[in-house]
């Protein structure tokens, strides 16, 4: 099942990118100067001069939300767009591809639709095309469109990728109500829970787990730690409190879904959850629709994007047509369509994109798998962004030595 959990695969590839706000060094068919890393805007068309292919490339599931906005793109700009081939493939396997394209001058991957992993290695070596400010233009009124979470996500791809969904995820804790009459509504709970049931919380391994990333990223908020952002010197509560906790709990399984499996067989009663991971799933019906979403109290969210990334190296008439795309991606009517089944939800990154927009069938099926209380929690509790990734390595890095490392 393509889940938002595969978003951070990559991220050791790309530690330190959003630290670095480095340049893209564009290649000459790109309109870029290699001495500078600057983008000659001018000598990028507004329109390609003949209907090119566009061959894209998804790292991040992504396409479950944004295909249709892409098919729309093609079907009303046959003077942009003759044809496109869509790929699909992990997170770690894009740099490699894109260098290899790169060094043997025939770039064949016109665009990259990726998660905050694939931004990170593409920005860390040096693979990408940079968008903002020098296509600015292109964009009017980007960071005033987008929702305010959405636009602080924006911010972390330093110039090279425009986001294109946006979630506020989690930390959710899901669970099974025939077994658990009262959810836990804070650490201290959660960890009374496990004690009294052992082996019956679960969350799997953060450095490739949605949930469990959010999970570990919004303890830090819960706990009152004094520095939520640092990880190495500000989270002595989250590691003390994760150390404990981890004395009762399941194994931690490699990936979300295993999480899930057990949920719905009832091997454990609890598990981390996002939005996402709690619709999309009794959609699909992995987890049967009875089980419940519990927030905790005074929790922050945090917060998750993908993003559409263009290599360098592309011809002038495929960035030109890249850049067409992505401002149709950004529009109201075709942000709508992210809404899917849930698969990130809510899925839109720009203002006013209401649910009554989507598809009938995002509609429907959003009716019968949403939680009311979603439109709530997403109201009243504050979103903070994902660390940057060479925080989020180190914090990924720490609970293996720490955490991990003890089952």
């Amino acid at each position: 099942m393509s889940r938002p959990s595969r978003l951070p695969v990559a991220l050791v590839a790309g530690a330190s990118a959003f630290a670095l706000l480095v340049s893209a060094c564009g290649a000459p068919s790109s309109g870029a100067d290699q001495a500078t890393g600057s983008v000659n805007a001018t000598e990028v068309p507004d329109k390609p001069s003949a209907p090119v292919t566009l061959n894209i490339l998804d790292i991040a599931g992504n396409l479950q939300l944004t295909k249709g906005m892409i098919e729309n793109f093609k079907a009303a700009n046959p003077d942009i767009v003759k044809e496109v081939t869509y790929t699909t493939g992990q997170a770690p396997a894009m740099t490699g591809k894109l260098k290899a394209e790169q060094q043997g001058g025939a770039v064949t991957t016109s665009l990259v639709l990726s998660g905050t992993d694939g931004l990170a290695a593409g920005v860390e070596n040096d693979l990408l095309t940079e968008l903002t400010p020098a296509f600015d233009s292109r964009f009017p009124g980007l960071m005033d469109n987008y929702l305010e979470p959405a636009a602080n996500m924006q911010k972390l791809a330093a110039g090279h990728g425009i986001e294109v969904v946006y979630y506020p995820s989690g930390p959710l804790l899901e669970y099974n109500p025939d077994k658990v009459s009262a959810p836990p509504k804070t650490p201290a709970a959660l960890l009374e829970y496990a004690k009294a049931n052992p082996g019956k919380v679960q969350y799997a391994n953060p450095a490739n787990s949605g949930p469990g990333r959010t999970f570990l990223m919004g303890l830090p908020y819960l706990l009152g730690d004094t520095d939520p952002k640092d990880p190495d010197k500000g989270w002595d509560k989250t590691w003390a409190f994760l150390q404990e906790l981890g004395k009762y709990t399941a194994n931690y399984p490699s990936g979300t879904t295993e999480t899930m499996k057990n949920l719905a067989s009832g091997a454990v009663d609890i598990v981390a959850s996002t939005t996402g991971w709690d619709i999309n799933p009794r959609v699909l019906g992995t987890v049967p629709n009875t089980v419940k979403v519990s927030a905790f109290d005074n929790m922050h969210w945090v917060s998750d994007a993908q993003y559409a990334l263009i290599p360098k190296g592309v011809s002038n008439d495929v960035l030109a047509a890249d850049l067409a795309l992505i401002a149709w991606m950004l529009k109201p009517d075709q942000q709508a369509i992210a809404y899917d089944k849930g698969y990130f939800y809510p899925g839109p990154a720009v203002k006013d994109v209401t649910i009554e927009m989507a598809p009938q069938e995002s509609q429907d099926v959003l009716k019968e798998f949403g939680r009311a209380e979603y439109a709530d929690w997403i109201k009243n509790f504050p979103v903070e962004t994902s660390l940057p990734a060479k925080q989020q390595v180190a914090a990924f890095d720490k609970w293996n030595r720490l955490v991990g490392s003890q089952k």
